[in-house]
C-alpha cells in the first residue's frame, strides 16, 4: 500500500508547490474513518481510495481532486458527514465528495430505468465539475482491476455497465488510455472466450512482426532526420476489444485486418505535423480514403491528430498518427489535460482552479444535459445517450461554413436537428453538396448540407426510425406528441363550442382558466385535449364553469318507444335521433345527416384533416349520411348511418357526435368503402373485376375471398373511391361485367 509521503511525492513531480498539509490531512482522516473495514480481496478498505488517488496523480490532477479521491467513500461508508468534510477540508472538496456519494448507487443497478436515472445524475453532477467524473472513472478503473475478487454472479453486470457507460464516457471526455483499459478489463468478463482468443493471436502476431516494426520505425526516423524534423516515433498495437469490435462490425477475419499495428509520430509544433506529413507522402504512396485531418477539424472530445495510411517499407500498409506533444497529452488525458493552475492558493483550503470548461468535450456534455430538460422518459434518454457515446463521427458543413459533428450514419434530418430543433421540425428536403438528395441519405465527412424548410411541415413519426442522434429522436417524438395533442385540442374546442351554444351559455377559453382545479387539469389546452380524447365530457366542463346549470337530460327523461325514433341530446348538447330497440331499419330515412340537424355538425374532411378521425372498417364516402362515435383516446370513428355496428352504441348517447362532410374540391382524397362481389368461379374472373375497378379510377386496398358455392365465389373488396356517385358508377359497371353475378355495399 502506498505510503503517505509517496502520495505527496507523486503530486510534487508535476506540481512542486503542492499543498502537502491538505493531502496529509486527507490521507490520515480517510485511513482513520475506514479503520478495520476490508474489501472483498481481504485488503484494508483504505487501499481502494488510495489506489484511486494514485490513478489520478497519473493524470497530473490538482490536490483538491486527489483529496476528494481519498475521501470519496467516507460519507457513504463511515461516520463522516458533509458538514465535517466542509469544516476540515473546505466547501469545494465537500461538494466533490458529496457528488460522488450521490453517485454511489450507480454501481450494480438492476433495471434499465434505474440505470437511466442514475446516468442522468452522473451527467448533471459532472456538468458543474468534471472532476466528479474523473474520480468516478478512476474508482471504476480500480474496481475493474480487482474484479476477480468480486463474487462471480456480480462480475458480468459490473463489466457490462463498464462497457456500456463508463468506457464510452471516458472516450467522450477524450481519455483514450483510460477508455482502452476499461474496455479491455470489461472484455475479459463480457466475452472471456473471445478475449483469450484475440489476446493470444495478437501476442503471436507481435512476436512474428517485431522485425518489421523495427524496420518501419527505423525508416521513419531516417526520413525525419533527412528533413530536419525533430520527431519521436512509437509503435502501437490495437487493443483486443478494438480488434474484436472491428471484426464483428465489418465481418472480417483476424487475417483480413490491416491496421493492427500503427505508428505515432510526436513532433514539437503544428507546423512540424504538416512538414512530417509532406515528407511521408513524398516518400511513400498514400492509401486513398484513409487520410483524416483532426487538427483542422478536432473531434468532439478535443482529440487532434493527423491520420494517414501509406504503403510503406516492404510494401506493407502502415497506419500513422502525427501530432504534437500537447495534442498527445490531450489524447491521453482528455479533459484532465485542461487543468488550470492559475492563482494557486486563492481557493478554500489552498485548492486549485477547476478544469477548464472551454473544451469540445464540455460542449458535448452541455448538449447532453440539454436533452435532460426536454422531458424524455429515462429509458429513451439512456438509449439515446448510449447511441451517441458509441458512434464514431463525421464532420459536415453548413452553407456558411459552420462545422457540425454528427455520429457516423447520420442523415440530413440529424443534421437539421443538430443545427436547431426548429430547423429539424420544419425540414422538408436537403441539398448535399449542392444536389437535392433524399432525407435518408447517409452523410459523409466533408459534406456540405443545406436544409430546405417549410413552416407547414410536421415531422413524420416514421423519421424516428431513420435518425441516429438522440436529439433528433427526442424532438421527433415531442413534435409527434404535440401534433396529436393539437388535433385532440382542436376537436375538444369544437365540441365545447357547440355544447355551450346548445346550453345557451357563452363559450370562451378564458372562461376555463378559473375552473382548471375543478377539472383537475393544469391548463386550458389539457382540458380541450381531454374532451377531444373522450376522457372528459363536455357536460362536466359546462358544470365546472356554470355550477347552477341544469342539464336537460337530468330534468327531462327521454320517452323511449319500442318502434321508431326518439330525440336525445348527447354530452355535447347535440341533438340525436336514436332508434327504439326494435327498429334499426327506420334509421335510413330519418334526419338530414345521421342525427337530424346539420347546423351544429362538425365538418369532416377525411383522415388528412385537422381532426383525429378514422373510418369504421366498412368505410364511409362523401354522399353517405354519417355519424361520429367518440372513441376515448382515439378521436372520432365515422360510420355510415345504416351501419349495423352502431347498435353497440345505442346505450351510450354521450359518445354520438353530429358530423357532416366538408370536402374541399382542391384536396384530392379517396375514401374507404367495402363492397361484396359475387363472381363466377373460373380463371380470369378476378383479373376482369380488377380491370373494371382500375379503369374507373378506384383503388383496391385489401381483398379477401370465400367460396360460397361450387360455381360462385364471394370477394370482399376494401376500395378507395372519391365519393358516393363514384362508388355507385363503379358498382353499376361491375354488375354489367359478364363474370359478375351480384354487387352489394357491405355495411358492417
Amino acid at each position: 500500500m502506498m505510503r503517505q509521503y509517496e502520495l505527496v511525492e507523486r503530486v510534487q513531480r508535476y506540481k512542486p508547490d503542492v499543498n502537502e498539509a491538505l493531502l496529509n490531512k486527507a490521507y490520515v482522516y480517510a485511513m482513520q474513518k475506514h479503520g478495520h473495514q476490508r474489501r472483498a480481496s481481504g485488503d484494508p478498505y483504505f487501499s481502494h481510495p488510495l489506489e484511486v488517488a494514485a490513478i489520478l496523480t497519473g493524470m497530473n490532477l490538482d490536490e483538491a481532486t486527489i483529496a476528494a479521491a481519498l475521501l470519496h467513500d467516507t460519507i457513504e461508508d463511515t461516520s463522516a458527514t458533509r458538514a465535517e468534510i466542509d469544516e476540515l477540508f473546505g466547501a469545494e472538496i465537500g461538494t466533490l465528495v458529496e457528488g460522488l456519494t450521490k453517485l454511489k448507487k450507480l454501481d450494480l443497478v438492476s433495471t434499465k430505468a434505474e440505470q437511466a436515472e442514475n446516468l442522468r445524475k452522473l451527467l448533471l453532477a459532472i456538468s458543474e465539475d468534471v472532476r466528479v467524473l474523473l474520480v468516478k472513472l478512476a474508482d471504476r478503473l480500480h474496481n475493474m482491476r480487482t474484479l476477480h475478487h468480486v463474487p462471480v454472479h456480480k462480475r458480468l453486470r459490473i463489466a457490462e455497465e463498464t462497457m456500456e457507460i463508463y468506457a464510452p464516457l471516458a472516450g467522450r471526455m477524450g481519455m483514450q488510455d483510460m477508455r482502452e483499459e476499461l474496455e479491455e478489463l470489461a472484455f475479459r468478463y463480457v466475452n472471456p472466450e473471445a478475449f483469450h482468443t484475440v489476446t493470444e493471436r495478437l501476442a503471436d502476431l507481435l512476436e512474428r512482426n517485431r522485425g518489421v516494426i523495427t524496420e518501419i520505425e527505423g525508416a521513419l526516423a531516417r526520413l525525419f532526420e533527412e528533413y530536419a524534423i525533430e520527431a519521436v516515433v512509437k509503435s502501437r498495437q490495437k487493443k483486443p476489444w478494438s480488434v474484436f469490435r472491428k471484426m464483428e462490425a465489418k465481418a472480417l477475419s483476424f487475417e483480413q485486418l490491416s491496421d493492427i499495428f500503427g505508428f505515432r509520430v510526436i513532433v514539437d509544433t503544428m507546423e512540424d505535423c504538416y512538414r512530417a506529413l509532406g515528407a511521408i507522402h513524398s516518400t511513400w504512396s498514400m492509401v486513398p480514403g484513409r487520410f483524416k485531418d483532426y487538427i483542422s477539424t478536432p473531434k468532439q472530445n478535443d482529440y487532434r491528430s493527423i491520420h494517414t495510411t501509406i504503403v510503406g517499407p516492404s510494401r506493407q500498409r502502415v497506419e500513422l498518427q502525427i501530432r504534437t506533444r500537447e495534442m498527445d497529452r490531450i489524447a491521453e488525458y482528455g479533459v484532465a489535460a485542461h487543468s488550470l493552475y492559475k492563482d494557486f492558493g486563492s481557493k478554500v483550503a489552498g485548492t486549485s482552479n477547476q478544469i477548464s470548461k472551454d473544451t469540445n468535450a464540455y460542449a458535448w456534455l452541455r448538449r447532453t444535459i440539454e436533452a435532460l430538460s426536454e422531458g424524455d422518459n429515462p429509458e429513451d434518454f439512456l438509449e439515446n445517450t448510449k447511441l451517441e457515446l458509441f458512434h464514431d463521427q463525421v464532420f459536415c458543413f453548413t452553407p456558411k461554413g459552420g462545422l457540425i459533428a454528427l455520429p457516423r450514419g447520420a442523415t440530413p434530418i440529424d443534421f437539421a436537428y443538430a443545427v436547431h430543433t426548429d430547423v429539424g421540425d420544419t425540414c422538408v428536403g436537403a441539398k448535399v453538396n449542392g444536389r437535392i438528395m433524399p432525407l435518408m441519405t447517409e452523410l459523409k465527412n466533408g459534406d456540405e448540407v443545406e436544409i430546405i424548410r417549410s413552416k407547414a411541415q410536421v415531422p413524420p413519426a416514421a423519421w424516428e426510425s431513420v435518425v441516429v442522434t438522440g436529439k433528433a429522436r427526442s424532438a421527433i417524438r415531442r413534435a409527434t406528441r404535440n401534433a396529436i395533442r393539437k388535433q385532440y385540442s382542436g376537436l375538444g374546442a369544437r365540441i365545447l363550442e357547440r355544447a355551450f351554444e346548445r346550453a345557451g351559455k357563452t363559450w370562451s377559453r378564458d372562461g376555463l382558466k378559473p375552473v382548471l382545479h375543478r377539472l383537475a387539469r393544469k391548463d386550458v389546452e389539457d382540458v380541450l385535449a381531454a374532451v377531444g380524447r373522450g376522457e372528459l365530457s363536455s357536460r362536466d366542463v359546462i358544470h365546472a364553469v356554470f355550477p347552477d346549470y341544469q342539464d336537460e337530460r337530468v330534468t327531462q327523461k327521454p320517452k323511449v318507444r319500442e318502434e321508431g325514433w326518439f330525440n336525445l341530446r348527447n354530452a355535447a348538447g347535440m341533438l340525436f335521433q336514436i332508434p327504439g330497440r326494435s327498429s334499426r331499419r327506420s334509421r335510413k330515412g330519418k334526419g338530414k345527416n345521421a342525427a337530424g340537424d346539420q347546423n351544429g355538425a362538425l365538418p369532416i374532411r377525411g383522415v388528412a384533416g385537422d381532426l383525429p378521425v378514422r373510418f369504421a372498417p366498412e368505410g364511409a364516402v362523401p354522399g353517405d349520411r354519417i355519424v361520429g362515435i367518440l372513441q376515448p383516446g382515439s378521436g372520432i370513428t365515422i360510420y355510415p348511418i345504416q351501419s349495423p355496428s352502431l347498435t353497440a352504441f345505442d346505450d351510450q348517447p354521450e359518445r354520438w357526435i353530429d358530423v357532416r362532410w366538408d370536402i374541399d374540391e382542391n384536396m384530392k382524397e379517396r375514401f374507404p368503402a367495402r363492397v361484396s362481389v359475387t363472381a363466377i368461379n373460373e380463371p380470369g374472373s378476378l383479373a376482369e373485376i380488377a380491370q373494371v375497378i382500375a379503369s374507373n379510377d378506384a383503388n383496391i386496398h385489401t381483398l379477401s375471398m370465400a367460396r360460397t358455392a361450387p360455381d360462385f365465389t364471394e370477394m370482399i373488396f376494401d376500395l378507395e373511391v372519391w365519393d358516393l356517385k363514384h362508388l355507385n358508377r363503379l358498382s353499376s359497371q361491375l354488375k354489367e361485367t359478364a363474370c359478375v353475378s351480384d354487387v352489394r355495399r357491405v355495411n358492417g
